[in-house]
């Protein structure tokens, strides 16, 4: 393909691909990669045999079976695996919409190397962490004024989670006033995030889903037909995965109320919003934050991230304990919550999370926030107007209404042209460098759906970059098809396996443990 004067280069690309064993079966008893000193002998005469300072019941009877390398093994063996990986600082992560991956600044991650932060241990005194917990009290005050909630929590780990417990919250509410029987049914929409129906089913409710009507937007008439005085709460994403801003939703937000239902907000999409909507002025009850998408923490795809949650004064004391307090003079983890749904998870969250986000709020300030989302509006709106000048690709869903920070297009278009559909380009776009873009949209009210999020750390040069590789394919898509459905062809990886993601037969947590459960145990 000749390139055109200033045209966006397609770049030459191959991945490194390695045979290389899990670091377990490299193991070879007797080497080492270091040697522990030996203790001196003062310190053993003062203390005796450190054996003796562990209570019995903690110590092992065998120690631990460690695969067994030098350094330079180990070096090699996570260097090669680095070079099987792509990612955020590498590739253009356009393409993994839903996910907010965005550049994460590097500063951030020399202050949550320091010891200070990277040593921190749950049951040190307070008096000995005064430092993160007036962190997490400020990102606090600034999440308040972002959203408009009175009060918020930081121990669950990831979005979903906070859906959860923000689930568990609204029960507790019921309950306490005496409907939590009654109370059994929670609505959400198709397009909200699926861990909304997930919450609130894995909470024990009865999921009632809202579908679209023809302007994209959940249908008001549906959800009329729905509430009552059963209806625990509504769980909703905007703008939802189409990236379409419900302008109904104080409208909607009043429907639920006026049944006694509460409303809460899922706003893994807020990074189109900051500083130009809130929940408060919605009228939600609750909402959660990930910060480990919209305020540029690495993505924590259930791991180390925050589903920061918040509520209104009437739910704060149903919030998991402890919070974070400040009595004018020091800061302090309040136990005293006769009504709180308990412990989520860790009792500061995760800290070098919050510490990421304090950097990030207060570097960027009021007006640098609003910023963030005034741009990411822009490259999204950019990059789909240059996205539909390619043939084959559209955007069905609320035809004609502008995105907020993503959009939901089809490729059913190339797919009845072609026999090339979202599957097959999302493992082709790994051979010009890109990772394999986001395909979880289930269940595929659009069809062949695709779902890119440029954010607002992508330049113009790196949109349409992107743009001319997914040109580029769908250019491929029409007069090689085979190229494409082959694909990938440069990667680590080159067969797919279609086996289920969790093959119940085969999971497990741990290297051992796998052997063990298929028979390769020695």
């Amino acid at each position: 393909m000749t390139a055109t004067p200033n045209a966006p280069r397609l770049r030459r690309f191959h991945q490194a691909r390695w045979d290389e064993p899990i670091i377990f079966e490299m193991s070879r008893k007797g080497q080492r990669g270091i040697f522990v000193a030996e203790s001196e002998q003062e310190i053993k005469d003062e203390t005796g045999p450190a054996e003796n300072l562990i209570p019995q019941g903690l110590l092992r009877k065998n120690p631990p079976a460690l695969p067994e390398l030098g350094q330079m093994q180990v070096l090699r063996h996570f260097l090669r695996l680095s070079q099987e990986t792509i990612g955020a600082d590498i590739n253009i992560d356009i393409g993994l919409g839903t996910c907010t991956m965005k550049y994460n600044p590097k500063i951030h991650e020399v202050f949550v190397r320091s010891p200070k932060i990277a040593d921190l241990h749950p049951y040190q005194d307070e008096s000995t962490v005064q430092g993160i917990l007036e962190i997490t009290y400020k990102v606090e005050q600034f999440l308040k004024e972002i959203s408009g909630m009175d009060k918020f929590s930081f121990q669950p780990t990831s979005g979903t989670q906070a859906i959860y417990s923000n689930v568990a919250v609204a029960r507790a509410y019921h309950e306490a006033n005496g409907e939590g029987t009654q109370r059994d049914e929670v609505i959400t929409t198709i397009f909200s995030h699926p861990g909304n129906a997930g919450a609130a089913s894995a909470a024990g409710y009865r999921v009632i889903t809202l579908m679209p009507d023809d302007s994209g937007l959940p249908d008001i008439k549906a959800l009329k037909s729905v509430v009552s005085k059963r209806t625990a709460a509504l769980l909703i994403t905007n703008p939802e995965d189409t990236g379409i801003f419900n302008d109904r939703i104080k409208e909607i937000v009043d429907i639920v109320h006026s049944v006694g239902g509460l409303c809460i907000y899922d706003q893994a999409n807020a990074n189109g919003l900051l500083g130009i909507t809130r929940a408060k002025e919605a009228g939600f009850d609750m909402c959660h934050f990930n910060l480990h998408k919209t305020f540029a923490s690495p993505h924590g795809s259930q791991g180390p991230g925050t589903g920061a949650q918040g509520v209104v004064a009437k739910l704060a004391r149903f919030l998991p304990k402890p919070t974070v307090e400040f009595d004018g003079e020091k800061y302090y983890l309040d136990y005293g919550r006769p009504d709180s749904i308990g412990k989520i998870r860790k009792f500061f969250g995760v800290p070098p999370v919050i510490l990421r986000v304090y950097a990030y709020i207060v570097s960027l300030g009021e007006e640098g926030l609003r910023t963030v989302s005034e741009i990411a509006v822009l490259n999204n709106n950019y990059l789909l107007k240059k996205l539909l000048e390619i043939p084959g690709l559209s955007c069905p869903m609320g035809e004609g209404r502008r995105r907020i920070e993503q959009a939901r297009l089809s490729w059913a278009e190339l797919k009845e042209k072609t026999g090339v559909g979202t599957d097959a380009i999302c493992r082709r776009v790994v051979d010009y460098g890109l990772q394999s873009y986001f395909t979880s949209h289930h269940p595929w009210l659009v069809p062949e759906p695709f779902t890119p999020e440029p954010v607002e750390t992508y330049s113009k040069d790196d949109i349409d970059e992107y743009v001319a590789i997914i040109r580029q394919i769908a250019h491929e898509a029409f007069t090689d098809p085979d190229l494409v459905l082959n694909a990938p062809h440069n990667s680590t990886i080159s067969v797919i396996d279609h086996e289920p993601l969790v093959n119940i037969e085969k999971f497990a947590c741990t290297w051992r443990a796998f052997k063990k459960k298929t028979g390769q145990q020695e």
